[in-house]
């Protein structure tokens, strides 16, 4: 389906989608947070884009009934989620100046692929492909592992842009409580890839290499010959090979321009450069970790920073529909995470074709079981998105709730338990 097309079906689409499709209970069930907070859900901003790109801010509501009700009244193009704040953001303008404040959020990375357009040669701009995708697995790969291992975070939810990134909500009491300098200060440690176009060398190590780097570089090596010296051939054409070459001692770079006039094979050229490196730290006092700054230069998650760093910044929601693609904006699941295809993410035009085949046996069975109950519109909106391709995203982030769930009742026992022996 073209842009075009899209764009003027998604005003008969969308109110079937938030009508018969969008998982509201688990929605709801994600942001309130078991109830623990008292008004933590009526507190919390959502943005809608209308059509024609209208923008409407500090929405929210006191309920899951609300926000369904207001979400199929305005059918949005996209959702956005932002902070929870000190009071309830639709009366905002009724508040004190300077009383209003962002208290909490979850801690979000985005990560875009047009941040690596100086690195990746298959596309540019909002195009990805499945060469270049690769990123993107590296990126989750990296900072999925930092986070639980290096921060202690145990609920972090990602999820598919629906277009070109993927987006990541750390979930954990403990995140979503964190200061803008605290948030400023895990932005940092997870950023190795500094400075603008204009900056030639954007990766610098130096001694003592950090455990953290050791451990992305090890991800970052799976994934680096097959992803950048063949997908990407990073070793093949002058205008490549120049761009790696610049990143390289001078010494180092005249004899590898020399070597190369006669090896044309781009594993062998990069296996000659590591060699050329390691004698380089044998001899010299200190640094001289050139081949591991260009493989954390080439595949490093690029993180939007400024996104991670503010309380108050909005991030597109889960399960909201990519305007431009038509993509639902879906949870990625990390034991498939090789196997994930942006290209299989199911479209709204997709799911709610689906739900106009005909039912199965089982299905019609099912419905006549319930025939003579006043059903629940919740319960057969449930059946509805399990006849699509959605079911198994939405099956995804119920695993991931439950998992919340679990913590947080593990959390009150042990509670419980100290207040008994104290």
């Amino acid at each position: 389906m073209s842009d075009k097309e899209l764009r003027a079906s998604l005003p008969d689409l969308l109110p079937l989608y938030y009508h018969r499709l969008f998982p509201f209970s688990q929605y709801h069930r994600w942001l309130n947070y078991g109830g623990v907070t008292k008004n933590y859900f009526q507190n919390r901003e959502f943005s809608f884009t209308l059509k024609d790109d209208i923008y409407v801010r500090y929405q929210s509501f006191s309920t899951q009934n609300e926000l369904e009700k207001e979400m199929q009244k305005m059918n949005p193009y996209k959702i956005d989620i932002g902070a929870v704040y000190s009071h309830r953001p639709n009366q905002h303008n009724t508040v004190k100046s300077g009383s209003f404040q962002a208290l909490e959020k979850e801690l979000v990375f985005d990560i875009d692929m047009t941040d690596y357009d100086d690195v990746r040669s298959c596309c540019s701009g909002a195009d990805i492909c499945p060469k270049c995708w690769t990123l993107m697995t590296i990126a989750i790969r990296v900072l999925d592992r930092a986070l639980r291992y290096d921060f202690g975070f145990q609920h972090c939810l990602w999820v598919y842009s629906g277009r070109r990134g993927v987006h990541c909500w750390v979930c954990d009491e403990a995140a979503r409580k964190l200061s803008v300098a605290a948030r400023s200060a895990v932005a940092e440690y997870l950023s190795l890839v500094k400075g603008g176009e204009e900056t030639v060398r954007k990766v610098v190590l130096s001694d003592p290499i950090h455990p953290f780097i050791t451990e992305s570089l090890t991800v970052v090596e799976r994934y680096f010959p097959q992803y950048a010296l063949l997908g990407q051939d990073i070793l093949g054409s002058k205008e490549a090979v120049d761009k790696v070459l610049a990143l390289l001692p001078e010494d180092v770079r005249k004899k590898l321009l020399q070597y190369f006039q006669t090896e044309r094979n781009p594993e062998m050229r990069w296996k000659t450069l590591k060699s050329m490196a390691q004698d380089k730290r044998t001899t010299a006092k200190k640094g001289h970790y050139f081949e591991m700054e260009i493989m954390l230069q080439y595949c490093y998650p690029r993180l939007d920073v400024n996104v991670s760093k503010g309380v108050n910044h909005l991030l597109k929601s889960p399960f909201s529909v990519h305007p431009k693609t038509g993509r639902i904006s879906v949870p990625i699941d990390l034991k498939e995470l090789d196997r994930f295809d942006p290209f299989d993410v199911p479209t709204i035009s997709l799911i709610c074709k689906e739900l106009d085949q005909p039912k199965t046996e089982k299905e019609q069975e099912d419905t006549m079981e319930n025939e003579n109950e006043k059903e629940a519109g919740e319960q057969r909106k449930r059946r509805d998105y399990k006849r699509t391709s959605l079911a198994k995203y939405v099956k995804l982030f119920d695993k991931f709730l439950e998992g919340m769930a679990h913590s947080r009742k593990g959390e009150l026992l042990k509670n419980s338990d100290l207040q008994k022996n104290f």
